[in-house]
C-alpha cells in the first residue's frame, strides 16, 4: 500500500504535501479511521486534526483537511461531534485552510448534511462531499445550492442497494456529469465552489468543456485525486491551469480501512489492481 500512502505518520503526509506544493499542487490530508465508539476517541481525533492544522500553518502549506463524522464521534454523541467539527472549522480559518466533511454510507447522509449546515452557518470555510451514485443526491444538491456551497462531488464507493444507488457505471457517470453541470452553472455566477473528485480523465475533459461553455473559469473549480494515482496527469492538469489537490491518507489503520473498502464494493478491487499494474 506504499503506492497509495506516503507513510503512516503525519510527518510523512506533510512532507508529501510540501512536495506537491513545489509542483503547484495543493493537498487534502486525512487520517484513516471511522466509527469510533467513545467520546474520548472522537476527542483524540479532533485534537489530532487541530495539530495537523497548526503544522500546516507553521509550514505554510497549501493543505486542507478532510474528516469523517463517525471518526469524530457521530455514532456516540451527535452534539459533541458537532462541537468537534466547529472547533476544526475555527482552527482551519485561523490557518487559512479549509475543512471538508466526507460523506459515508447512505444512512449517514441526512445527519451529515445537517451538521454541515450548522457548521457552515458559523464558518464559511467548510465544504461537504456528495456521492453521485445515490439516487437522492440531485435533491440534496438543489437543497444546498442556495448556500453557495463548496461541494466535492465523487462517484461513490460504498455497497448500497439498487433502490438507493444506481448500480450501473454508465448511469453513475452520466449522473455525475449532470450534477457537475449544475455546480458549474452556479460556479460561473460565483455561487458555488465545485470540486470534482475523480480519476476519470474523459469525464474531466467533458467537464472542462462544459465549464468553458458556461463561462466558468478554470480557477472556479478544482479537481481532486488520490495520492499515488495518475500522478503524471495531476501535474499535467495543474500545468494547464486547473487547480488540483491530492488527497493524502495516512495513519496506522490503513489495513482495516482499505480491506473494508475493498470488501464493500467489488469495483474497488479492480480499481486498485488497475492502478497497481
Amino acid at each position: 500500500m506504499r503506492r497509495f500512502l506516503p507513510g503512516e505518520e503525519l510527518g510523512a503526509a506533510l512532507d508529501a504535501a510540501a512536495g506537491f506544493a513545489r509542483d503547484g499542487i495543493g493537498s487534502v490530508l486525512t487520517e484513516l479511521g471511522e466509527q469510533v465508539t467513545t467520546r474520548a476517541e472522537g476527542s483524540r481525533v479532533r485534537d489530532h486534526y487541530l495539530q495537523v492544522l497548526d503544522r500546516v500553518r507553521q509550514r505554510g502549506l497549501p493543505a486542507q483537511i478532510s474528516v469523517k463524522l463517525t471518526h469524530l464521534g457521530l455514532d456516540v454523541d451527535r452534539a459533541a461531534c458537532l462541537e468537534n467539527v466547529r472547533a476544526l472549522a475555527a482552527r482551519a480559518a485561523d490557518a487559512a485552510s479549509f475543512l471538508w466533511i466526507d460523506m459515508e454510507e447512505s444512512r449517514y447522509v441526512d445527519v451529515t448534511l445537517e451538521l454541515f449546515r450548522r457548521a457552515r452557518a458559523a464558518h464559511a470555510g467548510v465544504g461537504v462531499c456528495l456521492q453521485a451514485y445515490l439516487r437522492r443526491t440531485s435533491a440534496d444538491l438543489e437543497g444546498l445550492l442556495p448556500l453557495a456551497p463548496a461541494i466535492r462531488l465523487v462517484k461513490g464507493a460504498y455497497n448500497e442497494p439498487p433502490d438507493v444507488a444506481f448500480p450501473k457505471k454508465r448511469d453513475v457517470d452520466e449522473r455525475y456529469f449532470t450534477l457537475a453541470g449544475r455546480l458549474l452553472e452556479h460556479a460561473a455566477r460565483g455561487q458555488a465552489r465545485p470540486v470534482f473528485g475523480t480519476h476519470d480523465l474523459r469525464l474531466i475533459e467533458r467537464l472542462r468543456q462544459r465549464a468553458a461553455a458556461l463561462g466558468a473559469a478554470p480557477g472556479s473549480y478544482e479537481v481532486h485525486m488520490l495520492y499515488g494515482i495518475r500522478a503524471a496527469e495531476q501535474r499535467a492538469l495543474a500545468r494547464d491551469g486547473v487547480p488540483v489537490r491530492v488527497l493524502i491518507s495516512y495513519g496506522t489503520h490503513w489495513f482495516p480501512w482499505y480491506m473494508r473498502r475493498l470488501a464493500e464494493r467489488p469495483a474497488n478491487v479492480w480499481f486498485v489492481i488497475r492502478n497497481l499494474v
